[in-house]
């Protein structure tokens, strides 16, 4: 059960932090520019939040496509804690606090993945460990 456990839990996470990415791909420049836009009244410099803008939507899209094959899943559940930490960081710097909670969830979930990751059995994974 804790497998099977472990998997949905990883397809969920997996999911949407893949959704993340892909509804952002293809509007690359727009997210952008939104982001520059919300940052603009923070202290952190454009010179910083442009690359990021930029290398996030990827980041996202690639950890979320890693979980949902379990494919270097710890890596990529550390990845994802990675991002949240750094979202986490940047929604305090322009005080959106409605979207920490769901944040904070996300790292809950990845964390929790990472705790009990010897039963990432049913991955792409588990075939490197034979």
């Amino acid at each position: 059960m804790n497998t099977i456990t472990f998997l949905l839990l990883r397809l969920s996470i997996g999911t949407s932090i893949l959704g993340h990415g892909l509804v952002r791909l293809p509007k690359l420049s727009a997210f952008s520019n939104g982001m520059v836009s919300s940052f603009e009244k923070s202290f952190l410099p454009k010179i910083l939040v442009v690359p990021f803008s930029y290398v996030l939507p990827l980041t996202e899209f690639t950890t979320g496509l890693l979980l949902l094959i379990g494919l270097f899943t710890i890596p990529a559940l550390i990845s994802g804690c990675v991002i949240m930490i750094l979202l986490i960081f940047g929604t305090t710097m322009i005080e959106n606090w409605d979207a920490l909670p769901s944040q904070l969830i996300h790292v809950a979930f990845f964390a929790v993945l990472l705790q009990f990751a010897q039963y990432n059995t049913w991955a792409i994974d588990s075939l490197f460990k034979k």
